[in-house]
């Protein structure tokens, strides 16, 4: 394990205490605050808590905070397809720089368009909350919750709530299974007891399909589904074509009974006990086992499953720093560590809203498949990021049908995608941004485990993307130079999709993708590829006007005009997420920096990634205090909230004054921001091949005190 001590005497160089590190940013939570949810997951599957340690006032905290769901990434739902709508009922022909007039699937507004964005969408898998008997009859609501103090251990991923109802105590413990999609709940309370506390499960139809992003539950039509008790411990559910098991394993209690609503079920107590545990599995068809684990048996997997976690991988400790930005630092690193995950490894690759709820229908967008994943093997979590491409290894022959029918080589990656790397109409079959992602992400665990397994293992992904980068550009015979689109939707999503052309951050990313995967080739024993290198020899340059890097080359206007200074400012990209190259230079990228801090328009749009993204060119450059000071600057969509969540304004136009309880945000969480915030950290305090300073994203002025464990350099 790699290890950096800075800052510090050589006699203070004594390991990390993973353990003080970890529990000194336990969140704590002492109110009924629906911006401070916790949850507990295993990357595949998660349960958001509210302050009950349940989901007693889910409603509440959807309407106006984040939403405390289960969800997990196996279960998906479709609805019926009676007009058989297909991609190319969505298609508009474009013409290519070469010509040719090619079908693109981005009528999203056509009943085909949006039937095809909208299935398969996520299903959400049940409401766990509890059910109180209050003296007046009526409903617990959130102002019953009395002295409440709720906190999450992350060293053993276990939550507990503690609080009062009508002045009596109740301890609710919560935790999540490691390997089985199972929640863990026990409760304990003289409520229990005297039979007026009890748990109560319930099942929605799904989300509300005509909200996009952050949508609540649908209780609606409730003859649509069915959820039968066909075993005292067994539930099954069916919506649509999808079918699901929930086995439930209970002690000091009775069966689960049917309560008097539908789609309801309720677990008591049993002869007077006054504690309840119960663990609840969600289990797909085909990884049904009947065998269900208890619920300490939970509680002690969760434990030992996120202890391993904190000791196995990297650290960072900030303590001693006297800077009022270390504190913070350190909390984002730990909660956003956690997140990450307990949510964004599963059987199909994350959301940009993870386990949390739901955006985009529950699509993968694959172009940010960087930000969700690439801090895994920088912190020392290969597995976690293996995981995520073992799906796209599974989809490999989808991928190459995507590119056959493009005329493309290789494999093209399919932009918002659910389970089957089906495109979704809209501006994603445009976007190729995503397309070098799979070298970059294969060469950082070659970095890491450099060995002949590691090339065996993804050397299908690393040249079949490359043969893919390849084709995607067109020689131009009049400048003798490769370009890159029409049609194109670049990363900074505001430009004519029909006419844009050479774009900075993509070009860039084009020539090191090709690179390294020649490097791949000759690692391989292969020869290199002579038309790789043609396309790297003769691509066209990153565009520039001024002495500044442009957005792209057919509408040099970024620095002319405010309209085109919001969304992302991804001409910093080149040197930042990438290293730079013969093709980037440092004055320009610098002069380039400087014309972002100044002039970008911070207000309008931009996003949680696009912080760290600055960060990372800022160190590069040798500029720690513009790193430091624009990671953690307090603008929009850089706001974290107690639990660590980063929620975004919408990607909409909104009025600039909302009706009078409307919602604040449409994104209630975004984890790109922390995946983004995980990586760039990583390298201000690891660096990057070449680099000879030490933390070179951090100011030498006496006010940080630093130390470092197990992190794995950037490129």
């Amino acid at each position: 394990m790699l290890v950096f001590v800075g800052l510090l005497p050589a006699s203070s160089a004594a390991p990390i205490n993973r353990h003080e590190l970890v529990k000194r940013h336990n969140p704590i939570v002492r109110t009924v605050d629906p911006d401070a949810p916790l949850i507990v997951g295993n990357g595949n599957f998660a349960f958001g808590c509210d302050i009950t340690g349940l989901q007693t006032f889910s409603e509440h905290y959807q309407r106006w905070g984040v939403p405390v769901e289960i969800l997990s990434r196996w279960a998906w739902i479709s609805d019926e397809n009676p007009h058989k709508h297909t991609l190319a009922d969505a298609s508009k022909d474009f013409t290519l720089a070469d010509g040719r007039v090619l079908p693109f699937p981005t009528r999203s507004s056509t009943p085909a368009g949006d039937w095809l964005r909208k299935n398969p969408r996520d299903l959400p898998l049940g409401q766990l909350a509890l059910h109180c008997t209050k003296a007046d009859g009526s409903a617990l609501a959130p102002a019953d919750i009395q002295e409440p103090e709720q906190s999450l251990d992350l060293w053993t991923g276990i939550v507990t709530s503690r609080f009062k109802i009508e002045g009596i105590p109740v301890v609710v413990t919560t935790a999540c299974h490691p390997q089985q999609d199972t929640v863990a709940v026990r409760i304990e309370s003289p409520l229990v007891a005297a039979g007026k506390l009890s748990v109560r499960l319930a099942f929605p139809r799904g989300h509300d399909v005509n909200v996009k992003n952050t949508p609540g539950l649908d209780w609606s039509q409730p003859e649509t589904h069915r959820s039968e008790l066909e075993l005292p411990n067994l539930i099954v559910r069916r919506v649509g074509s999808t079918r699901y098991f929930v086995p439930i394993r209970a002690s000091g209690s009775s069966p689960f009974a049917v309560a008097g609503q539908p789609h309801t079920f309720e677990l008591c107590a049993q002869g007077g006990a006054s504690r309840l545990d119960v663990a609840i599995g969600f289990q797909p068809v085909a990884k049904f086992s009947g065998v269900e684990p208890t619920a300490e048996e939970v509680l002690s997997a969760s434990a030992y499953k996120w202890m391993h976690f904190w000791l196995s991988s990297a650290a960072v400790d900030f303590s001693g720093s006297t800077n009022p930005l270390a504190a913070k630092i350190e909390n984002r690193i730990i909660l956003s560590r956690y997140l990450m995950a307990a949510q964004m490894a599963g059987d199909v690759p994350p959301q940009e809203s993870g386990l949390t709820c739901s955006t985009w229908y529950g699509k993968h967008h694959t172009e940010m498949i960087w930000w969700h994943a690439a801090h895994f093997p920088i912190w020392g979590n290969d597995e976690l990021l293996a995981r995520n491409l073992a799906w796209y290894q599974s989809q490999l022959p989808a991928a190459r049908e995507l590119a056959k029918s493009r005329g493309l080589k290789g494999a093209r990656w399919a932009k918002m995608t659910g389970p089957e790397m089906r495109e979704s109409p809209g501006g994603n079959p445009l976007i190729v941004w995503n397309q070098p992602h799979m070298v970059y992400l294969c060469e950082l665990l070659y970095r890491n485990k450099p060995t002949a397994e590691t090339l065996a293992r993804y050397r299908d992904l690393v040249l079949e993307t490359a043969d893919c980068l390849a084709t995607m550009v067109w020689l131009d015979p009049k400048r003798d130079q490769y370009v890159l689109g029409p049609p194109l939707w670049i990363a900074q999503e505001i430009y004519d999709q029909a006419t844009s052309q050479n774009p900075s951050f993509e070009l860039a990313y084009w020539r090191w993708a090709l690179l390294t995967a020649q490097q791949w080739r000759e690692r391989l024993g292969l020869p290199r590829e002579a038309q790789w290198d043609d396309v790297i020899a003769r691509l066209a340059p990153i565009p520039q006007k001024d002495g500044k890097y442009v957005a792209l080359e057919s509408y040099p206007d970024t620095w002319d005009n405010i309209e085109s200074r919001h969304d992302h400012p991804t001409m910093l990209g080149p040197l930042g997420v990438l290293p730079g190259g013969p093709d980037v230079d440092r004055a320009t990228m610098e002069r380039t920096l400087d014309a972002v801090l100044a002039h970008w328009d911070w207000e309008t749009k931009i996003w949680g990634w696009d912080y760290p993204m600055i960060a990372m060119t800022a160190a590069r450059l040798g500029r720690p205090e513009t790193a430091v000071e624009i990671l953690m600057r307090d603008g929009p969509n850089n706001r974290y909230l107690p639990t660590g969540h980063v929620p975004q304004r919408s990607d909409e136009k909104m009025p600039k004054d909302p009706p009078p309880g409307a919602r604040k945000r449409e994104i209630a969480t975004y984890f790109p921001g922390n995946g983004a915030f995980l990586a760039a950290v990583g390298l201000m305090v690891a660096g990057w091949d070449g680099c000879t300073t030490e933390f070179p994203g951090f100011p030498k002025d006496g006010t940080w005190t630093i130390r470092a464990e197990g992190l794995s350099r950037f490129p």
